[in-house]
């Protein structure tokens, strides 16, 4: 019932949405809900609140809170929401990301009256029992701690954050079990972000007026409307991290390399369109591809490059992403990997930037499709006051000179690069030429 949420290939701007989308606001919390007249026979609602690992006091205890989601509260045990929610045949998750927690509640159409008050329960008399602490948390956090550590693209990714922005959005969203974390703490945390200010809820296969009227029955005795969460403002540092693999602990495991650039405020067309020149996976499956990094990839059997930009509120992310079978795969890549990146800065061709336009339009034309790209999409312009439009022709007006002065001014900044793997193997920044 519970699931961490790490930066991935989202669509290019994430502030992308269809004209059917219209923001409402129902006992103090923001709604927006997705219908587009397809009457689909299941709908999907989430409740968006700012209580990601960013704003927590101490680290860990974001990932605390999310694991206490649908643990029992004033209207019921933690085994009673189960029943009733299989009842009705739905299904409940929570997900964290640096910014979000998120409690996710999927049910038949026209079942809302039945789940809006249960994720409202969540937010206003969660219980916070000691034994459930000890006995149900605790172990679940343990546990996905340690599969995190186990997989190094999540790990890398996870800690290039950390080595880019240091504090508040550079908080891992995982539990250290060298920082052990208090009930108290959590329940602090929890009181101060289960505020209507740090609340939206989003629905998919539900209209905004039929959400909406949901949310105010169901909200209408949730916290107040100020919260008292703190966070640092964002600044972009880059650095480097290396990180031993135990290949003989866990043998599929595949070295990692990860490179990345940031900049404060949300990425511009100018940036956003970088990841798709770059490219890296194949539009056809056993098929090289075309794009740089896609060449890269398909010189070294087996190995793999993804590339994308991660969005938060006040900054953000371009990520290469580059594992292969062997450590010595990996360098080779990663080589291939720096020069095209050098090469973007110096300029990008017309026909480069046309394919890349392409990818860029369809990938957002694909976020009211995905319910969890919607939520994730929703989530920064809901509480950040911005227009629920399509943003796709931005795109069209791109130039190459001008997608170029952008690559130029976004790689000149020091990157940030993490190697998980044979440490003594893998390449430093400096030996990439970065």
């Amino acid at each position: 019932m519970s699931l961490l949420r790490l930066p991935r290939a989202a669509p290019a701007l994430r502030r992308s949405y269809a004209t059917a989308a219209n923001v409402s606001e129902a006992a103090g919390v923001k709604v927006l809900g997705i219908d587009n007249g397809l009457r689909p026979a299941t709908s999907s609602v989430s409740v968006i609140v700012k209580a990601g690992s960013r704003y927590e006091p101490a680290p860990g205890v974001a990932h605390v809170l999310k694991n206490f989601v649908f643990k029992s509260t004033a209207s019921g045990s933690a085994l009673k929401t189960v029943r009733e929610t299989e009842l009705y045949g739905g299904v409940l998750s929570a997900g964290l990301s640096r910014e979000y927690l998120y409690i996710n509640a999927e049910f038949l159409r026209g079942d809302e009256g039945h789940f809006l008050p249960l994720l409202a329960s969540v937010l206003s008399s969660t219980q916070f029992s000691p034994h459930e602490y000890t006995e149900l948390v605790l172990p679940t956090v343990r546990g996905e701690t340690e599969a995190a550590a186990a997989d190094p693209a999540l790990i890398a990714l996870d800690t290039a954050a950390t080595v880019a922005f240091r504090r508040g959005l550079g908080n891992s969203i995982f539990a250290s079990p060298h920082s052990p974390v208090t009930l108290d703490t959590v329940k602090s945390f929890a009181q101060a972000a289960f505020a209507k200010s740090n609340i939206a809820v989003v629905g998919q296969g539900i209209s905004t007026d039929a959400l909406a009227a949901a949310v105010s029955s169901a909200f209408a005795g949730a916290a107040g409307s100020a919260g008292s969460l703190q966070t640092s403002k964002s600044q972009y540092y880059g650095g480097e991290a290396r990180i031993p693999l135990d290949t003989h602990a866990n043998p599929s495991a595949q070295p990692t390399v990860v490179i990345s650039y940031g900049q404060t405020g949300a990425a511009a067309p100018e940036v956003a369109i970088i990841p798709h020149i770059l490219g890296g996976q194949s539009a056809l499956k056993w098929s090289p591809g075309s794009t740089p990094l896609s060449k890269a990839a398909d010189k070294v059997p087996g190995a793999t490059v993804r590339s994308f930009v991660t969005s938060y509120s006040d900054a953000s992310l371009l990520n290469v992403v580059v594992q292969a079978p062997t450590n010595e795969g990996v360098r080779a890549v990663a080589q291939d990997v720096a020069a095209a990146i050098k090469a973007v800065s110096s300029g990008v061709k017309e026909d480069e930037l046309k394919r890349a336009i392409a990818k860029a339009k369809f990938a957002d034309a694909t976020t009211l499709e995905h319910y969890a790209s919607l939520v994730d999409a929703a989530a920064p312009a809901l509480f950040g006051g911005q227009s629920i439009q399509s943003q796709s022709l931005a795109f069209d007006g791109l130039s190459t000179s001008a997608v170029s002065k952008a690559a130029k001014a976004l790689f000149e900044a020091k990157p940030t690069v993490v190697a998980v793997g044979n440490t003594h193997v893998l390449p430093y920044a400096d030996e990439l030429g970065l």
